[in-house]
């Protein structure tokens, strides 16, 4: 049975999308890994559109959307036939992200180094605490190196007693670059920093399930 890595976050706009889709590419590069979009802008499924304009890429990850009744029944069919599927969930806390939650063994929650996203953060810690499901924060899009913004945030996670992920993501375009051609990072730029905060974040992440 496939792990189900669920990313959540009630606040918009904090980066769930470009991240399931990063760590979907890295994952295939050695297992068998489905994207599951559940989410109403489907800014996922069109990523996915553009990927397959490049076959060879397409392949490598199974694409789904599912919504309402539909979606623990998909998620059954993914978690057979795969080793990991991400979901990328609604910028909300509705029916179908708690459904997402309740199924997932780890909820990955990206947070930007802005007092706003934490406290949106806490609401979907609280629907994952609830369903006995672990999660944690990922900082995203966050100053490169140390700063006194991305200290500051990461001192007020702390003081919040919240989990944080060590591995964070830093606020490079290459991460958008690559999402408009239907890729991860680690494909468009291999050898950037980009991808070598992906790779530890990704490291990490499989860490957590040992």
């Amino acid at each position: 049975m496939a792990m189900v890595i669920t990313v959540a976050q009630q606040k918009g706009g904090a980066g769930k999308t470009t991240l399931a889709a990063n760590l979907a590419v890295a994952l295939a590069e050695a297992q068998r890994v489905a994207l599951l979009d559940i989410d109403p802008q489907r800014s996922l499924a069109r990523w996915h559109a553009l990927r397959k304009a490049r076959p060879a890429q397409a392949a490598r990850i199974t694409f789904s959307e599912a919504a309402g009744w539909r979606l623990a029944g998909e998620l059954d069919r993914l978690r057979r036939d795969h080793d990991v599927v991400l979901v990328d969930s609604p910028p909300q806390i509705d029916t179908d992200a708690k459904i997402a939650v309740r199924n997932a063994d780890l909820v990955l929650v990206p947070v930007q180094p802005s007092p706003p996203d934490i406290w949106a953060a806490e609401g979907t810690l609280t629907i994952a605490a609830k369903e006995r499901k672990r999660a944690t924060l990922v900082l995203n899009r966050a100053p490169a190196g140390s700063s006194r913004l991305r200290e500051s945030v990461q001192a007020e996670i702390v003081a919040r007693a919240m989990p944080l992920l060590k591995s964070a993501l830093g606020d490079r375009t290459g991460y958008a670059v690559a999402f408009a051609e239907g890729l991860g990072i680690t494909e468009a730029l291999p050898r950037s920093a980009a991808a070598d905060e992906l790779r530890a974040l990704l490291s990490e992440i499989q860490g957590l399930g040992q």
